[in-house]
């Protein structure tokens, strides 16, 4: 599950604003009936959503859009981690595990004798619970684990994600964060019957069974935090700008000692007090009629009771008086983050901090992207808001350059701050920020997940949507004096929270150890009488929608350049690329040069004031140089196409070179090369590579330290000024047809006579896996990360049915085999998975992909449980009978749009497909017997050699351990990166 939703920050404020094209406009709430029910909507809300309070309190918000045949479902509740009990912290999010275990009508094959096993288990924790003596309690844990093992033999893992599944849902998961526990589902518009049913049934009186298995994967959940400075770093501030307050005092995931002493009977009366229809919310987005959609939510809920949700005190916090420093230590980059304490959601200041956050960082023209980004004072920098209920967090962070201290990175941060307070910004940086805003607001409406996520957090929040939807007229009327008293009220230069992240080892960290588990049963062949009721439920079947590249893509020439296009018929928006079939493994400076563009002006204009002016348009452009694809992308509002993409062929084709900022990028690239080698994710980029193409792989070509200090600026100024030298395609999304297109880039997209011929100078190819072997690297971690690698046959598209139906079958969900296996039944893992990999071309080949994130303890059992699944497929034909129903849905209800038409027409033709292979997986795959697929499992991974990439510590994994696997290789950070 989704611990928590970390810094996609401002939910609540600006991003449920998404009102930018109704600017302007008058919005009261209003209240009309429909269908016998009285709902409450805000008038010219783009949106068009309902608010209901059903009679139990419950509330439900409706938005209808017709797009795509798909609902998004978010079934929030306004508790989270600050409403855990002081002496239980971390019960909110596993009791969030809990939800997915079933109830006594599902997840259960014989519940009369299941229940007197899991009263037994109940009494068991509360004895274990109140126990101090260790071997007291090694002997009680011995009891739960043989008392859970007979249990398990009653219950049916995995029953809900299966029933989710069959009727074709993506997305299946949760979340828990300070103040909501969020239950999240994307489901085809026609299963809505059987949704609200296994739905209403989820929350009636859950079950908390198979919790020994699932408290070890929230475990290991807590020792991946204890391996993410990130989540340190986050923590820290936190403690610090909030010792009064649960924000500070409790961390979602909870302390070690509190997740070693769990309560079933806590976390029973948790449910029960703030599980409760007052409490809870339903948001809906997507295809569906709300005044039949009502009807059925409140006959699936109206068994839930109102009660009384007990009172949460906020803790008031003292304002802060002095500079309060604080120090993490990890292996991960050095950084400072500040933070400074604002008033919660639901104020006007909390408005104006996520304006305060846009003037201090937007990408483009913000006084810390054009002072310290820009101008490439620090290796990176950004400000961001994080909207709460009881308060308001505005973090900022940087990152140092070579040699810089941490207390420089730190002045330089609070420099811009105090710019802030002076006014020294742009006079039309508000504007420009409504324009942005406007064009922002535009995009999140066009997918009817993002309209759920906002309203999601509205409700949760507590924030007015109306008062969202006034968000860019209010901000519109601001000036630059209420920026300025703003920022002297709030950011001072003494009232902030610092933490400095430094490298080293942190020797604080306790990991939760190994308790000894048996191997439960999963039942994976049997079914419960409900489930059984919810597959025979009547549903309409939703017709696929094929792709026809001819009919839907428009195919026009702008001299030798080839554009194809799809028309817009939705909103203002564009999106284009020019497209080149080449990339960084012909061109190793192409990706340095598309970087440094950033960094230069033209004759004319500089740099900063390219930045300012594409923001004044509320447009942006990037260049994307991928190993064998270069896209150079400029979007925006169509009002202002001509002048952006003008802008943009102005500054591509006369960029002047900038020798000293080309010296600032060197050494930013070096420390920033210096910082891959600490990240751990990185590193096993780098193995893998590693193991599909061999020493001299795609990773690693790269230019080394001496030929990154031989390159000169003219080097990089003449590959970008001949890149429209070059052939290629323009792809366009937007209101122009494609004509028009032709005729608005005929004076801006001037070309030579005959276009150049890509370079193809440099090709990769995967080795054969010929032997297994060990690729190690170290790094000072609590666990050890494994990844099976093994290059396969070259592409064939005839397999792909079978691909999609293994994959989901296999290795692709929570209710798949590997899941059950290595999770449920064995807890060896919170995060394990592994697919089948079809390539991006036809020349390519195919990898077998597996994982497992486990305690370094648990190495040896954890890749021996793999390796058994890549051996020998264990057969249900119950689960694979569900594989096969929700692939089918999930087609059907699928519908490939916008610019994704262009991409999947551009994925064909490099794959030799000239029709939507969608259309042959839909036909193809539900005639597939599981000996087919099982056929297919024993020829691509039974008895085969594979490299297994592991990332972990030295001193935690023992070499003859590795051994057992393969020949070990132990690579230094030279080997994989290339420098």
């Amino acid at each position: 599950m989704n611990l928590l939703k970390k810094l996609t920050i401002a939910t609540s404020i600006a991003a449920a604003s998404f009102a930018g094209y109704a600017y302007g406009q008058d919005f009261q709430w209003k209240e009309a009936q429909s269908n016998g029910y009285t709902y409450k909507y805000v008038t010219n809300d783009p949106t068009a959503a309902r608010y209901y309070t059903l009679k139990n309190g419950l509330t439900v918000i409706l938005s209808p859009t017709s797009k795509d045949p798909r609902v998004q479902v978010y079934i929030a509740t306004k508790a989270g981690s600050k409403t855990d009990p002081a002496d239980h912290t971390g019960l909110a999010h596993y009791l969030e595990h809990m939800l997915f275990k079933g109830t006594d009508k599902f997840g259960s094959k014989d519940w009369a004798k299941e229940k007197p096993l899991l009263d037994q288990i109940d009494a068991l924790y509360e004895k274990y619970n109140k126990t101090k003596d260790e071997a007291k309690r090694k002997e009680i844990y011995k009891e739960i684990d043989k008392v859970s093992g007979e249990a398990a033999k009653y219950a049916i893992a995995n029953e809900y994600d299966k029933m989710m599944t069959g009727m074709g849902a993506e997305g299946t998961n949760a979340f828990t964060s300070f103040e909501q526990t969020v239950y999240t589902e994307d489901i085809p518009a026609n299963v809505m019957d059987k949704f609200l049913a296994v739905q209403s049934e989820r929350f009636r009186q859950p079950v908390l069974r198979l919790f020994h298995t699932e408290l070890e994967a929230v475990y290991e959940e807590k020792n991946r935090t204890l391996d993410d400075d990130g989540d340190k770093v986050i923590d820290m501030m936190f403690a610090n700008l909030f010792p009064n307050n649960n924000y500070g005092k409790q961390t979602t995931i909870g302390t070690i000692e509190h997740l070693k002493n769990p309560s079933l009977k806590a976390i029973r009366d948790y449910y029960n007090n703030y599980y409760v229809p007052n409490n809870m919310g339903v948001i809906m987005s997507g295809d569906f009629n709300p005044d039949e959609v009502i009807a059925k939510i409140d006959k699936a809920f109206s068994f839930m009771k109102t009660k009384t949700v007990p009172e949460y005190k906020i803790g008031q916090e003292k304002p802060i008086t002095s500079p309060v420093v604080k120090e993490v230590v990890g292996p991960n980059p050095e950084s400072v983050m500040l933070g400074f304490r604002f008033p919660g959601a639901t104020t006007k200041d909390a408005r104006l901090l996520n304006l305060v956050g846009n003037i201090l960082t937007n990408g483009q023209a913000g006084l810390i992207d054009l002072d310290l980004v820009k101008k490439q004072k620090l290796l990176s920098a950004f400000a961001s808001p994080y909207i709460l209920k009881d308060y308001s967090v505005l973090l900022i962070q940087g990152r140092p350059t070579e040699g810089q201290s941490m207390d420089e990175v730190k002045t330089l941060l609070l420099q811009e701050i105090d710019k802030l307070r002076k006014g020294e910004f742009s006079d039309d940086l508000i504007q420009s920020i409504v324009n942005n805003e406007k064009k922002n607001i535009i995009e999140k409406d066009e997918k009817y997940s993002s309209r759920a996520s906002i309203l999601m957090d509205e409700f949760t929040s507590g924030v007015d949507h109306k008062v969202s939807l006034e968000y860019v007229d209010e901000i519109s009327k601001l000036t630059k004096k209420d920026i300025m008293d703003f920022a002297a009220k709030y950011l001072q230069d003494n009232n902030y929270v610092a933490v400095y992240k430094k490298k080293g080892e942190d020797k604080s960290i306790v990991k939760v150890d190994k308790p000894t588990i048996t191997p439960v049963s999963v039942n994976r062949e049997d079914q419960s009488p409900f489930l059984k009721k919810i597959d025979e439920m009547p549903e309409n079947a939703i017709a696929p929608v094929w792709l026809n590249y001819d009919k839907d893509i428009a195919k026009n020439k702008l001299g030798n350049v080839e554009i194809l296009s799809v028309k817009n018929t939705d909103n203002a928006l564009f999106r284009m690329y020019y497209y080149f079939d080449s990339g960084k493994w012909n061109n190793k400076i192409l990706p340095l040069a598309a970087e440094y563009l950033q960094y230069l002006g033209t004759k004319n204009k500089s740099s900063e004031d390219i930045s300012k002016e594409f923001y004044k348009l509320a447009s942006s452009f990037n260049v994307i140089a991928g190993n064998e694809e270069t896209y150079v992308s400029v979007e925006g509002l169509n009002e202002n196409f001509e002048k952006t993409a003008a802008l943009f062929e102005d500054l591509i084709k006369n960029c002047q070179a900038d020798p000293k900022a080309l010296e600032a990028y060197k050494a930013r690239l070096k420390k920033a090369r210096a910082n891959a080698k600490q990240n751990k994710s990185t590193i096993m980029a780098g193995l893998r590579s590693y193991a599909q193409y061999g020493p001299q792989n795609p990773f690693n070509n790269v230019l080394s330290d001496a030929e990154l200090d031989a390159l000169k600026a003219e080097d990089l100024i003449k590959v970008l000024h001949d890149l429209f030298n070059f052939k290629h395609k323009v792809l366009y999304y937007g209101p122009k047809a494609g004509n028009e297109v032709v005729a608005a880039l005929t004076p801006i997209h001037k070309l030579p006579a005959s276009l150049k011929e890509l370079p193809k100078t440099k090709t990769f190819v995967q080795i054969p896996t010929d032997k297994s072997k060990v690729l190690f690297a170290h790094y000072d971690m609590v666990q050890a990360e494994v990844f099976w690698v093994r290059n396969a046959d070259q592409y064939n598209s005839t397999i792909t049915p079978t691909v999609n139906l293994f994959n989901s079958y296999f290795g692709g969900g929570m209710g798949s085999i590997v899941f059950q296996t290595i999770r449920e039944s064995k807890a060896l893992a919170y995060s394990t998975y592994s697919y089948f990999a079809l390539p991006g071309k036809k020349e390519d080949k195919d990898v077998v992909m597996a994982y497992v994130g486990t305690q370094a303890d648990k190495f040896n059992e954890s890749t021996t449980a793999m390796n058994e699944l890549l051996t020998t497929l264990p057969k249900s034909e119950q689960l694979f009978e569900t594989a096969k129903s929700g692939l089918k849905k999930s087609i059907a209800s699928e519908r490939v749009t916008q610019d994704g038409i262009i991409f999947s027409y551009l994925k064909a033709q490099r794959l030799g497909n000239n029709t939507d292979i969608r259309k042959n997986v839909y036909e193809q795959a539900p005639k597939l017997s599981f000996a087919d697929i099982n056929a297919f499992h024993d020829k691509e991974m039974k008895g085969k050699n594979y490299t297994y990439c592991l990332v972990a510590s030295q001193d935690k994994v023992n070499e003859a351990d590795m051994k057992k696997l393969g020949e070990v290789k132990k690579l230094n950070l030279n080997e994989i990166f290339g420098y």
